[in-house]
């Protein structure tokens, strides 16, 4: 199953050079990893059982330049990769039709004394 959340490019978010800065490809992507667990209710049900899903490494190739007021999707697939929950992430550039970045996510999921836990059927469920 593949996900998308779409934004639009804001002011804030460029650097010197006029294009939107690296840093901000990974607001872009955690935004919509948040945007999952919303929509699938997943989020609710990790909070009530006190786990906390946290990054452990991102990736990023950052392919073409993102400017002001492009219109942008990202189109996320979710992976189980032991003890891994990986997402993949392609950000598209709607205004001109290309993709600007992709990247990869690895997720832990912990309890509140930051253990490793086993990723719930639940959680799985949202993976392709």
């Amino acid at each position: 199953m593949e996900y998308s959340f779409k934004t639009e490019v804001r002011g804030y978010e460029l650097d010197s050079y006029g294009h939107v800065n690296n840093a901000v490809y990974i607001s872009y992507i955690e935004q919509s990893r948040w945007k999952i667990l919303q929509q699938t209710g997943l989020l609710d049900s990790l909070l009530t059982k006190g786990l906390l899903l946290v990054v452990t490494e991102t990736n990023i190739r950052y392919m073409r330049e993102l400017k002001l007021f492009d219109k942008i999707e990202i189109v996320t697939s979710v992976k189980y990769d032991a003890p891994y929950l990986v997402f993949n992430h392609d950000i598209l550039n709607l205004s001109s039709e290309f993709k600007a970045a992709k990247a990869q996510v690895k997720t832990l999921l912990i309890d509140k004394e930051r253990t490793p836990q086993d990723i719930p059927e639940e959680l799985l469920a949202i993976v392709n």
